[in-house]
């Protein structure tokens, strides 16, 4: 494996964080590490070698802060919504380049000729092979909908 898995990223930037005494960033990145941590004790697993599931939970954590960054600049508190955006950011740090539209738009078409997918009940094997393509590289939520407008429309 020539990098490094996330979990093994993510310590590695801990400590560059304590090194350069960047309190803040290395608040962030502990919190994530607890998140995987929590992942591992809860479902008694190892994330060092399963970087999609480390992926799927800094993901989840991401989401988590993007949202409260929605709450808190409804709720007029700009400055705890940049914080919780930079929390975002520097967690986003350690996932995968996100993917193009383009990208997204092919694996979408791929999935749909793969799996024969003629309707919307077909929604769940398209996901399916969808998820493990894009997973931390592109909101799933969207490509759902675009997979559901593209079942629709056939």
């Amino acid at each position: 494996m020539d990098t490094p898995s996330i979990k093994k990223q993510l310590l590695e930037a801990i400590k560059t964080a304590m090194r350069a005494g960047d309190k803040e960033r290395l608040g962030v990145l502990r919190g994530a590490s607890a998140a995987i941590k929590q992942r591992e004790v809860d479902e008694r697993v190892d994330l060092d070698s399963d970087d999609a599931a480390a992926i799927e939970v800094l993901s989840k954590v991401i989401k988590q802060c993007r949202e409260a960054a929605q709450q808190y600049h409804a709720a007029g508190e700009s400055e705890r919504a940049a914080a919780e955006e930079r929390e975002a950011d520097i967690i986003g740090e350690l996932l995968p380049e996100p993917a193009s539209a383009q990208e997204v738009e092919e694996t979408i078409e791929a999935a749909i000729a793969n799996s024969g997918a003629s309707s919307i009940k077909d929604m769940g094997r398209v996901m399916a092979q969808i998820k493990p393509q894009l997973l931390g590289r592109a909101d799933l939520g969207a490509v759902s909908a675009q997979v559901k407008a593209r079942l629709s429309g056939s």
